[in-house]
Parts: structure tokens; sequence; C-alpha cells
């Protein structure tokens, strides 16, 4: 609180969070702790500071969340939009809103750079399941849809930009294997579960 006191920003842009599903199945007491009450007291901090606009990230696995990762996003989402609610009726001021990205390409952590280095290793490349899917959405697009929502975003609103159809990470590593010029016959795939 001391900070946004000090430093009294129009916007604030929350970002911070544990967002890679395995850690954070196996340890879900840390997901708690940063993505959901890291998030409140961002937000709490926020209200109090008389911040005119809060932009939190969230993910597109919080839509029906399946993992911890969405689970503990979505309960973010709605613990922005209840605060937002109680700003709107109090009339004080502070804009609450939510953007949910796909997989940001380049973004740390995302599997595009995971799965080149794990191909300059030899491999082998995780997959956590045959099926799964994700979207994909540049850097680009996701700072536009930030600067979208902050600027014309409606209060409590969570949202969502069209990345188009999912893609099937199975698929997206055996084209970055081919890509890369490596013998695809070489390199396995594992599926972690």
């Amino acid at each position: 609180l001391q900070l946004f006191q000090e430093f009294r920003p129009d916007t604030v842009i929350h970002a911070a969070a544990l967002k890679h599903v395995p850690y954070l199945e196996a340890d879900w007491a840390e997901g708690v702790k940063t993505n959901i009450f890291g998030s409140i007291n961002v937000i709490d901090c926020a209200i109090e500071a008389n911040v005119a606009t809060f932009v939190m990230i969230s993910t597109d696995k919080a839509i029906e969340p399946v993992s911890m990762l969405g689970a503990t996003k979505r309960f973010a989402e709605i613990y922005a939009q209840a605060r937002d609610a109680e700003e709107a009726k109090q009339g004080t001021g502070t804009r609450l809103l939510a953007v949910r990205f796909g997989n940001v390409l380049g973004s740390a952590g995302s599997v595009v750079p995971k799965f080149k280095a794990q191909i300059a290793r030899g491999g082998p490349l995780t997959v956590t399941h045959p099926d799964i899917t994700r979207y994909f959405m540049s850097l680009s697009e996701a700072t536009q849809l930030l600067l979208q929502a902050g600027l014309m975003g409606r209060s409590g609103e969570i949202l969502v930009l069209d990345m188009g159809d999912p893609v099937r990470i199975l698929d997206l590593a055996r084209d970055m294997i081919r890509l890369s010029g490596a013998d695809p016959d070489h390199i396995p795939i594992v599926f972690t579960g």
C-alpha cells in the first residue's frame, strides 16, 4: 500500500502470477498464495489508493477451470468483479477488469522456447497429454488487449481476444522438430500427464 500511496498510479496492470500448470498441480498452496491472495492484496491496495483503472491479466484456462491455474485465476477474477461491484455501488471510482490471455508467444515459460531448448538438447520434448490444445497470441496482440482493456473496458468486464482455433500441442512439437532440421525419429516426445 505504501508504494501505491507514494507513487499514486492512475492505472495498475496486475501481471504477477504463477502460470505453469504442472508446477501449480504439484504445489497448490503456492498457487493459492500467489494467484489468489496476491491478487486480493494488489486489488485491495489499488482500491485503497484510489487507482482509477485496475486491469488484471488472467488466463483462458479460467473458463470452466479444470486445473489449479484456471481455478486460482478464476477466483481472482471473481474477487475483482465483486470489488468492482462494491466500488460501483459506492461510486468511489476504481474500475476493475480482467483480460484473459492464451499462451503469449515468446513469453517466459511459453511452450515455443521450451520446445526449442529441448530440441537443442536432443530431447525429449515434454507434452502433458496427446490431445492437449492451446490458444496462442503474439506479444503485440497481448499488449493491444491490455491497452484496449484499460482505455475502453467496462467496469467488471472480462475481455478475451479472439485467438482463432486452438493448436494441438503434439502437432506443434512435431512441427518444431521438423522445422528445426532435426531428425524426428531421434527426438522423442514424452507425455508427462
